[in-house]
């Protein structure tokens, strides 16, 4: 079974990360307005009638500023954990609000999500994959580092949503206060450009076959910088910047062409 996937937006302003198969679908987080995920979604080819969930990693408001329009018009149930629901505050009644458990796979229609516990600066954060049949997808962005949990599971991946936040040198010479520079860099905040191409080269699996850097700094990074370190490392892997504005195209993951 072949999975689907593209970014919607990528970064601090808003992020949305769409996985599914030819049926059905779900979101990762919903951090634009349900206005822009439509129109992005519309431009792709892609329904929201097949978007069966929603899947909630944290509750900063750069994933879930969109949730309660989106979550409402098209009565979709929310996954998230209790923690996250009560820092979120999400109004009782509009829509399914429904919990996940680490570790443990929920089944929506055919495809199997499956969360871990990740190291960020939220009450109780996760990340995600995504399986349809034999082919996984990731979604690895705010992740203060590579943990145990980051490693394993993105060895196993088909294909990954890695989050590269920042530049060390350009997050060092940058204007950011010294307190947020600790923070992004903290082990609880942010993975670098370095970071990220560490997992890459020490795990990535030979049959990964895209990898979509995920949530770049506006202010502490270059996407042309970002892909040019990552290129050189590549092999048979296609590099993506996902952007802070657009949707990125949609990726065939274990199929040579969507069908929707």
């Amino acid at each position: 079974m072949a999975l689907f996937i593209s970014s919607l937006n990528s970064g601090s302003n808003g992020n949305c990360y769409y996985v599914g198969n030819e049926r059905e679908a779900v979101l990762i987080d919903a951090g634009i307005s349900c206005r822009e995920t439509e129109k992005r979604m519309g431009r792709l080819g892609l329904s929201l009638e097949a978007v069966k969930a929603i899947f909630v990693s944290h509750e900063h408001s750069d994933h879930i500023r969109g949730l309660v329009r989106l979550a409402k018009k098209y009565q979709l149930p929310v996954y998230i954990t209790p923690r996250t629901l009560n820092r979120a505050g999400l109004p009782p009644g509009w829509f399914p609000i429904l919990p996940f458990r680490a570790y443990e796979p929920l089944q929506v229609g055919s495809l199997s999500v499956t969360a871990f516990p990740k190291r960020h600066d939220a009450a109780d954060p996760h990340s995600f994959v995504v399986t349809g049949g034999d082919v996984r997808v990731g979604v690895f962005t705010d992740i203060g580092v590579a943990c145990e949990n980051v490693i394993e599971y993105f060895s196993q991946c088909h294909a990954a949503f890695l989050e590269a936040n920042y530049e060390e040198a350009l997050l060092e010479g940058g204007r950011y206060p010294a307190f947020l520079k600790r923070r992004i860099r903290g082990g609880s905040g942010h993975l670098s450009n370095g970071q990220a191409l560490d997992l890459f080269r020490a795990c990535k699996p030979d049959y990964m076959s895209h990898l979509l850097l995920s949530h770049l700094s506006a202010e502490n990074n270059c996407p042309s910088l970002t892909r040019e370190l990552f290129m050189p490392h590549a092999g048979s892997t296609e590099i993506v910047v996902a952007s802070r504005s657009a949707e990125t195209p949609v990726y065939a993951v274990g199929a040579a062409v969507p069908h929707f």
